[in-house]
Order: structure tokens, then sequence, then C-alpha cells
């Protein structure tokens, strides 16, 4: 076997999101003679990014003074904020809730804006590989961590080498900046090693469904906010929606469903074409037509599910360590704000990563997930203790003196015939897309069908016998891109994987019942390719 080949770097950092770009950018201000590469599975920067996205902007205030002079492609600032309960036929405005009042924020495409801060994080002398993905960790031999290796391209699915085999290298680093975003396929590996969530509560996680809308002239408010709750979920499944009016007649909309969610039955994409159909969305939609969708886990742990952010040789930062602010549902400005610390700390103590743990609890990123750390765990007693208990939190600023806890999503799923299935007050739907497998050409997802199947499962035989009976495989529910299925053919019952379905929204990963599907990266520039999401 040939000797790999090594490219050496005083700071590797994993994924080109805010916080790895942000970290990069302000890392070379502070320190520009130290070597910095950012890697990034995606075929293009910016490609796998999906957010809402409505950001605070002072952290990029702070970051880059002059953005607002050349802002990103899709930038409108905030105007009208509304906030909707939504019921099957009609809707009551409510007051809102003082995390969503938007003043002063701005309407972005996260993926757009990722692609505009690369360029700026080049200029300052980063390299930034898109297409390149971090298959491994490497280790140094005291077991600190020495860096990442690049997957294998060319790799058919036997394992075999095609005739454009390369064999990925090994990049080594100082420190190892883990970026990845909700549910890091490294960062998972890291914190079982390192025991990073001893003590902290399980992490907790929700799906985003997105659609980025064009339509017919005049019904676009632009800079209009709407959010929304209640219809279509029922009253024990956290759920709600964002719709945003942006520039050129477009609409950004999408829904997130929980993956606290207890019933085996629900499918988080359904939810998301019934509330595009409600009568408050629908007319809006008419006549229109989707220009890219796709869906993503949204981190939801908050402040009691963060792991230790610290390990020898590499760190975590942004939706990695699991900085979202639910009630806000904004997690941008948090990522850029952990990004920087992290840049300013590894400067201040010659690039070694000890003490950020601390540094990061200390700081103001942390104080935001403390004072809101109740909200979402409240919503698992139903969305009117819930409401009631997010009123309270947010009067008392969340000094509360308790801290509510988070179990593991996957631990919430009652078994068939277990408790009593909520009904699914559903209408005929006719926008489009009409099932979930016309949505996957939304999100131009590509990946070689002859490489190795990145969902791997521990135990197939489950699926076809445990799973089916006790929970239905509500993996053929959960997955917003049709990836699994059960067939039933000549060669008997079993579990088929559509690998190239997926949208690597991690959601599989999170919510399987029994724990038993790792997603692992597949060949660098795989997966969706998504246009301002």
């Amino acid at each position: 076997m040939s000797e790999r080949e090594t490219m050496e770097y005083d700071v590797v950092v994993v994924g080109a999101g805010p916080a790895g770009l942000s970290f990069a950018i302000r890392l070379k201000q502070l320190q520009p003679d130290t070597s910095v590469c950012v890697i990034e599975k995606a075929s293009t920067i910016g490609a796998q990014i999906l957010s809402g996205a409505v950001i605070e902007p002072q952290p990029l205030d702070a970051l880059l003074p002059g953005w607002r002079d050349h802002p990103p492609p899709i930038c409108v600032p905030a105007a009208d904020d509304e906030f909707w309960l939504l019921s099957k036929t009609g809707g009551r405005k409510l007051p809102v809730p003082p995390g969503m009042n938007n003043h002063g924020n701005f309407i972005v495409s996260l993926g757009a804006m990722c692609a505009w801060l690369a360029p700026q994080a080049e200029a300052l002398g980063v390299d930034v590989f898109p297409g390149f993905a971090a298959a491994d960790t490497i280790y140094n031999e005291d077991g600190s961590v020495a860096g990442v290796r690049i997957g294998d391209m060319g790799v058919a699915k036997d394992g075999s080498h095609k005739s454009g085999y390369t064999q990925g290298i090994d990049i080594r680093a100082k420190v190892t900046v883990l970026a990845e975003g909700a549910r890091g396929s490294l960062t998972k590996q890291l914190i079982k090693r390192f025991r990073l969530d001893a003590d902290s509560d399980p992490q907790g996680y929700s799906i985003g469904i997105k659609e980025l809308w064009q339509v017919p002239a005049g019904r676009v408010t632009p800079g209009k906010i709407v959010h929304s709750v209640g219809w279509p979920a029922d009253s024990r499944t956290y759920g709600g929606s964002f719709l945003y009016h942006l520039d050129g007649d477009r609409i950004a909309l999408g829904y997130v469903s929980g993956l606290d969610y207890t019933d085996p039955n629900y499918q988080p994409w359904e939810a998301f074409q019934q509330w595009k159909n409600h009568p408050m969305v629908k007319p809006l939609l008419e006549g229109g037509s989707i220009l890219s969708g796709g869906a993503r886990a949204i981190v939801t742990g908050g402040y009691q599910s963060l792991p230790k952010v610290e390990m020898p040789g590499a760190l975590l930062i942004g939706d990695t360590a699991g900085l979202l602010n639910v009630p806000k549902i904004k997690g941008t400005h948090q990522a850029i704000r952990s990004g920087m610390l992290a840049a300013e700390h590894l400067v201040a103590h010659d690039l070694k990563p000890a003490g950020f743990d601390a540094k990061l609890r200390g700081s103001e990123v942390m104080a935001e997930l403390k004072k809101v750390r109740n909200i979402k765990p409240g919503f698992k007693k139903g969305l009117w203790f819930g409401m009631v208990n997010a009123a309270w939190e947010t009067a008392v600023g969340g000094a509360s003196p308790w801290t509510l806890k988070n179990k593991a999503d996957w631990s919430m799923l009652h078994k068939l015939g277990q408790q009593e299935e909520p009904k699914r007050d559903y209408v005929q739907r006719e926008l489009p897309p009409r099932d979930r497998l016309a949505a996957v050409y939304f999100a131009a997802t590509e990946h070689d069908e002859d490489q190795p199947v990145h969902l791997q499962i521990a135990d197939t035989s489950v699926c076809v016998t445990k799973c089916a009976e006790e929970y239905g495989n509500p993996c053929t529910r959960f997955c917003p891109a049709n990836v699994y299925e059960i067939v039933d053919d000549e060669a008997g019952k079993r579990l088929q994987i559509n690998a190239a379905n997926c949208v690597h929204c991690k959601t599989c990963d999170i919510k399987d019942p029994y724990q038993i599907i790792n997603w692992v990266t597949p060949e660098g520039g795989s997966g969706p390719n998504y246009q301002n999401l």
C-alpha cells in the first residue's frame, strides 16, 4: 500500500458554513501568518447549506465592518413580523414573541451568504477546498486529534477501485476545528471517543424542510416575515412554519418538525406539504413554481445539551456544538460569534484548544442559550403547556430555578398501538411537488450510483422483523427524500436504500429508534446542490 500523501497546516477547518468561514476569517485577521485550510464536502461552497434564514447582523458587523456596502446576493431588510396560530381552515394572529421580533435583521440565503464569505476568507490567504469530504479523523500517538483524512475518490460499490481512483490525502494540523453543522459525522465520533457529552443531556434536533418559490408579480411584500404554529401539527407534535418574502417575486418557506415526536406514523415532509395548502398560504403560491428545495436537521437541544467543546487537538463551533437559539429560530449569529471566539482564543493561547470550553460557556453565546433553555423542552408536554411555559420563561428572562431535561429524540417514539394515534386532519393537496421523489429533483442531488452506500445499517434483519412489527418502519416516513423503502419481491422482504436520493439531512441517523443507522460521508462533491436556500 503506497504511503498516503499528507498536507500540513496550522489549522484545518471541517465545514465551510458560517461558523467555519467566520473562524478562518477572524484567525487570519488576527494572525496573518497562520496557515489555515477549510474543507467542504459539497461540490461548491454553499451548495449544502440550508437555513431559514433571518440573521442578526451584529456579529457580522464585528467580523466584517464594511459588509453592508457589499452585501450577499440575497439580503432583504426585515420589515413586518406576523405570528399565527393556524386551524385547518383559518387562523388567529397572535402577539409576536419577543425573540421573533426581527426589527434590524436581514433575510438572507445562508448558502449564498457562505458563497459570498468564502472569497473574503481566500483574500486573507485561507485555502478553501470544496468537493473534499473529511471521512475520518487522524490521531497522534498520544491520542490527541492530528487532523482529518479526506475520503478516497473512485471507489466502487463493492469496494474495488475504479479507473479514476484517487487515494484521499491526510491533512495534518496543530488544531482541527469542527464546523460540520448539525449532527456532524466526525463530531459524532469525537463526542463518543472523548466522552464530550458525559455531563450534558442528549442533543435534540428538528428537521427543517424548505422550498424557494417564484410567484406571480404583485404578491410579495419584500421583508415580510410570517411564522405559524398549530395545524397541521397535532397538539402533541412540535411543529411550525416560516414564510419569508424576498426580492424578485420570490418567497422562501418551510416547515420545522421536532424530531422528538412520538407517533411512528408522523411524516414531516407531508406536514410541510399540508401547510402549503392552508387557505392562508396557498393563494400566495398558486400559479408559481418551485426554484429549489431541500431539508436539513436543526440542532435544538440548547443549553443543557451542549457537549464539552474542546478536546486534545480539536474544538467544536457553531451548530456542530449545538448553539442554535430555538425560540428565535436563529443560529447564524451564534455560529459567527463562536467562530470568532474560537479564533481569538487560539491566537491568545498559542493555538492550544485547552480553555475554549470555559471561554465559550462564559460568553454571551452561552448566556443567550441559558435564558431560553426551558422553552423548547416545555413543548414536550404539548402545544398549550409549551406556549404558556414560553410566555413565563420570557417574562422572567429565563431566571426559573429549574432546568428542564432533554431526552434523546430516538427514544421518544411510541410503539405501534401504544398510544392513541392523533387525528391527522389533512386536506387534499393541490400544490406541487406531488411526492417526495418529485421533491428530490428540486434539491439537484447527485451521487455516483457506483460508490459505497453511505447509509450504513448495522443489522438489516431488524428492519423486516422487529422494526416492522414494533414501529412499522418509520424510516420510510421520516426521510424527506424517499431513501428508505421496504420492498417485497422474489428475493423476499427487505430494506432497499436509495442512497442516490439522499439530501444529507441526517434525520435517519437521529430518529432511527434502534440507532443502527450510521450516516457517513459519501464521496466528496456528492449530495444536494442547493440554489439560494
